[in-house]
């Protein structure tokens, strides 16, 4: 685990959170965030950190507080963006106000107290790492967002910050594996227009017509042929997992109604000297 909690008033231990880690993004602090340890209710229970649902202010608040305080960043450092399944990157020198964040679905940054949040419910979180941890980001990519080239994008982004894209580590976090994704025709020819070589990453559907994504492949794949040092995934199914993760795939089958979010989220390192 590359970060824990701060020292001073930390959450009681039973509503801790406790996020997912990576060794590859070692030299960041990251964590990719579950839906427990907050102090949501419902169908928002409990660490829903979207403020585009219909929680609770003051839980989304509260939620928000204990996922900065994990990292290491005052609440107000903690950032996110209006995500719309686009390609468009935003490079953070400063805060901005909590729901303020443009319409963009990833961000880069090198400042030191600036963490990034990346917010889902089945597509896959991407947290990107140089190898010193100093030049971060974080991507939302769902099919729509990957084929525009968000992945592609976040890595330039942080080229022109003083990144290589050799020196660069990006990890895939919670999102819907495989045997969940069931897709139609349309979405399958949507992505085999643009990428012909993304026609490995889909399996015959248990139903006539219909295929399985692997949309967790398909993005580290993007990765690497865009020249990614290292990526790689931590293979966890949010629609099969309900205890642990929001999935708007599971609440779709169940009938929709309101849905919580987590966050992936990561900041540069702390230097030493």
């Amino acid at each position: 685990m590359t970060s824990g909690p701060r020292t001073d008033t930390p959450a009681p231990a039973a509503t801790q959170p406790s996020p997912l880690t990576s060794p590859l993004l070692s030299a960041a602090r990251h964590g990719f965030f579950t839906r427990e340890g907050g102090v949501s209710s419902g169908p928002y229970a409990s660490l829903n950190c979207s403020t585009r649902s219909g929680d609770d202010p003051a839980h989304l608040s509260e939620n928000r507080r204990r996922v900065a305080h994990w990292i290491g960043v005052p609440t107000d450092r903690l950032v996110g963006v209006t995500q719309v399944h686009g390609k468009r990157v935003i490079t953070v020198t400063e805060p901005w106000p909590v729901g303020a964040g443009e319409e963009a679905d990833a961000m880069v940054t090198s400042q030191p107290q600036v963490a990034l949040g990346t917010i889902t419910a089945d597509c896959a979180p991407v947290l990107f790492s140089s190898t010193n941890g100093q030049i971060v980001g974080a991507a939302h990519a769902g099919w729509r967002g990957a084929l525009a080239g968000v992945l592609e994008a976040t890595l330039e982004a942080m080229q022109a910050l003083g990144a290589h894209p050799a020196d660069v580590r990006a990890v895939v976090g919670p999102c819907i594996a495989q045997e969940s994704y069931e897709t139609g025709e349309d979405m399958h020819h949507a992505i085999l227009s643009a990428d012909q070589q993304a026609a490995r990453f889909f399996a015959p559907g248990l139903r006539p017509g219909h295929y399985q994504f692997d949309l967790a492949g398909w993005c580290v794949f993007r990765l690497e042929r865009a020249g990614v040092g290292h990526a790689a995934a931590l293979g966890v199914d949010t629609k099969a997992d309900e205890k642990r993760f929001f999935s708007h795939r599971r609440r779709t089958l169940a009938g929709g109604g309101p849905i919580g979010h987590q966050i992936s989220v990561i900041a540069p390192g702390v230097q030493n000297g």
